[in-house]
């Protein structure tokens, strides 16, 4: 069992397993109740697919305008996920948790009681506001509040969540279709504004984040916070104390309250700190992996295989909506199964190999899907096929093969291997870098296959994503076991 603990990398930290059991199900009671924002943020994202149909029908919405309502959460979140580094440094990570699930609910309302396109517009322009606070805060919190033995499984709570959401959405467009047009979409919608009424109630069982609190000086809450969320009170010591070498207080200051450097405070150092020569390689190299990250995980291509896995399973001899609506909550299901797998396996075989399998997987999968769509095309088949049969499994292979690494892993990495000073402003640039790749993919993948065919867009991924892959292998060190203090050593 010793010799277990040496492996993980800080042997004084889990040198004792008294309390452990209660104080990780604290830290993944933490952690699960700061992610339901992400839940919201799934629903909210995918709800609009089965919806659609409804609000065309109820308030002659055209084509373009339904266009313009699935893509204008890309471009809210960008500014959801500004505000939410503004807030989350300036009055606290629970903070502004709280305030994202009162935004979900405004948007919510707005939506279910519009009256025309433009209330509509409104209502998902707000919730994309929403969208980008969930995308930033909720891998923040849940990496900081996390024992460095529970890190990846915390870390990977928000992607599990979001694609719960997911398939949600999907269950309540089919449990809401046989309700008329116009209270149809409008359930679908309004549903959705119940459950920030109860996390906000959750909300204030929470504790806040133990490095924010450092940051503010409050020590003496930052230790209580730690003793609960740790693995041992010698980890808890020593986190506080990486904590403050990181914020610059004294490692014997012991008063409950100090009075933390101006310089650790001033956004404009920071910003400098990233993107001027005042910046050192190691912390260059952070945030160019930030962003490389989460540019491949998006440009990968997998939202666009999501959206329209209807259209690849109709080749497949799927007719009826029934049949099509099923299979995609299969779909669903399979992706947010996989997830789960790697959240439960990260902290074991650690992020690079997951990673690693996760692109290589990829790139196998959608050569297949990419070569079964080419002989559908060239037969002319409409009946279902063998070449069918591997188009079907090729999509539920990349939707497996994306959720076992680059789905919940992205934002795990990103948020752990910033360091605490950036923390606010890395992630915002990451998460402003997933958002810009994903509205991309969604708003030009149809002129994408109509110019090379819809088989040529997934070799296109498929090369997008064998870069990817390099990439991993060559600039990703692995993060297992480390705490978030140590972590930025391993850039230098």
């Amino acid at each position: 069992m010793e010799e277990e603990k040496i492996e993980a990398g800080r042997e004084p930290l889990l040198s004792s397993n008294q309390g452990r059991p209660r104080k990780n199900k604290y830290a993944l009671g933490c952690g699960a109740l700061a992610s339901m924002t992400s839940i919201l943020m799934g629903y909210h994202v995918a709800v609009i697919s089965g919806a659609q149909k409804y609000m065309q029908e109820d308030l002659g919405v055209s084509n373009t305008q339904i266009e313009i309502l699935s893509g204008i959460l890309n471009l809210a979140s960008l500014f959801g996920s500004f505000a939410a580094s503004y807030t989350s440094d300036r009055i606290g990570r629970r903070a502004t948790i709280t305030i994202a699930s009162a935004i979900f609910f405004v948007g919510s309302l707005v939506i279910t009681f519009a009256t025309n396109f433009v209330i509509l517009l409104v209502g998902r322009f707000v919730t994309g506001i929403a969208v980008g606070y969930a995308l930033m805060i909720a891998p923040v919190y849940t990496s900081e509040i996390s024992p460095t033995s529970m890190r990846g499984l915390l870390s990977s709570l928000p992607e599990v969540f979001i694609n719960s959401g997911i398939l949600l959405s999907y269950v309540s467009n089919l449990a809401f279709s046989g309700f008329s047009v116009n209270i149809s979409w409008r359930l679908m919608f309004g549903i959705a504004a119940i459950p920030p009424a109860f996390l906000a109630c959750g909300i204030l069982a929470m504790p806040e984040s133990p490095r924010w609190l450092v940051m503010r000086g409050h020590l003496g809450e930052a230790r209580r916070v730690l003793v609960k969320t740790s693995d041992s009170p010698e980890e808890a010591d020593a986190r506080l104390q990486d904590i403050k070498e990181v914020v610059g207080i004294p490692l014997d200051c012991n008063e409950d309250v100090v009075i933390v450097p101006r310089s650790e405070k001033n956004k404009e150092n920071i910003w400098k700190e990233m993107f001027t020569d005042q910046s050192t390689p190691a912390v260059k190299r952070i945030i160019f992996t930030v962003i490389i990250v989460q540019f491949f995980q998006q440009a990968s291509g997998t939202e666009a295989v999501v959206l329209y896995t209807p259209r690849v399973l109709a080749k497949a001899g799927l007719k009826s909506d029934t049949e099509l609506l099923g299979a995609t909550i299969l779909v669903g299901l399979a992706k947010l199964g996989f997830i789960l797998v790697a959240t439960f396996t990260s902290d074991k075989l650690g992020r690079r190999l997951l990673f690693l399998l996760s692109a290589g997987g990829m790139v196998i999968s959608y050569v297949a899907l990419g070569f079964g769509l080419e002989i559908i095309d060239w037969t002319h088949e409409e009946n279902f096929s063998w070449a069918a049969v591997v188009c079907i499994l090729a999509v539920v292979a990349v939707v497996m093969s994306f959720s076992i690494g680059f789905g919940p892993l992205a934002w795990v990495y990103s948020s752990e291997i910033l360091p605490l000073r950036l923390r606010g402003q890395g992630a915002s640039l990451g998460t402003v870098m997933n958002r810009i790749m994903s509205g991309v993919v969604a708003v030009t993948f149809i002129s994408l296959y109509e110019a090379i065919t819809v088989a040529g867009s997934f070799f296109l991924f498929a090369g997008i994503t064998a870069i990817g892959w390099v990439f991993i292998y060559f600039c990703l060190p692995e993060t297992k076991g480390r705490s978030l203090e140590d972590i930025e050593m391993l850039f230098e």
